[in-house]
């Protein structure tokens, strides 16, 4: 869901929110863990920019042409999940929770079209930023050290692997003892939105 309002023929200000969860996890299966249930996903999505219409690009007033402005949009991604650890001669129930928070600062160039008056595309079409990355995952099981971090470990690589772009975020980036791993670099964002003037 979105609101833009003009706050004069050549700026406005637009808000967006809501759901988003990471990918559900359906069989995956390694050689040591295996997954049970999971159990719960779910995310929010908040963004804001400021846009500035440029009046020497644009024939049309605001919402309707060429834009610039900054942006900010946060991300937050919680998820659960119980995985069977399978030892040799035993199998040990497992749970994890794990959160992960993008926030994202950046400038964006994109166009917005008005047609009949009343149907609005709203196209960001370059959209670079600085995003800083947190993600932690907490285990709530008592295993010894060396499983919890295999556990971590797997953890990363499905982060990476089901979630585009991570492999790169997340590239040289290890998980710490208390289960967390941060970073920040380079974002971007594109957006098609279909909207009603009024």
């Amino acid at each position: 869901m979105g609101y833009e309002r003009v706050l004069s023929p050549k700026r406005s200000i637009s808000v967006n929110f809501g759901k988003a969860s990471l990918p559900k996890l359906v069989n995956i299966n390694t050689d040591s863990f295996q997954v049970q249930n999971d159990k719960k996903r779910s995310g929010v999505n908040i963004s804001i920019d400021y846009r500035f219409y440029l009046a020497r690009e644009n024939k049309f007033k605001a919402p309707h042409g060429l834009y610039i402005g900054p942006y900010y949009s946060y991300n937050r991604f919680t998820n659960e999940v119980d995985w069977s650890a399978k030892n040799n001669s035993s199998t040990t129930n497992i749970s994890t929770s794990t959160k992960f928070n993008i926030h994202t600062v950046g400038f964006e160039l994109g166009y917005q079209f008005i047609f009949w008056n009343r149907l609005a595309l709203d196209l960001i079409l370059v959209g670079p930023g600085l995003g800083f990355y947190n993600y932690k995952a907490t285990i709530e099981s008592n295993i010894d050290p060396a499983k919890r971090e295999q556990i971590q470990e797997g953890l990363k690589q499905l982060l990476t692997q089901k979630f585009p772009g991570m492999n790169y975020v997340f590239s040289d980036e290890e998980i710490n003892a208390d289960g967390v791993m941060r970073t920040n670099t380079i974002g971007y964002r594109y957006i098609v939105q279909i909207g009603f003037n009024f």
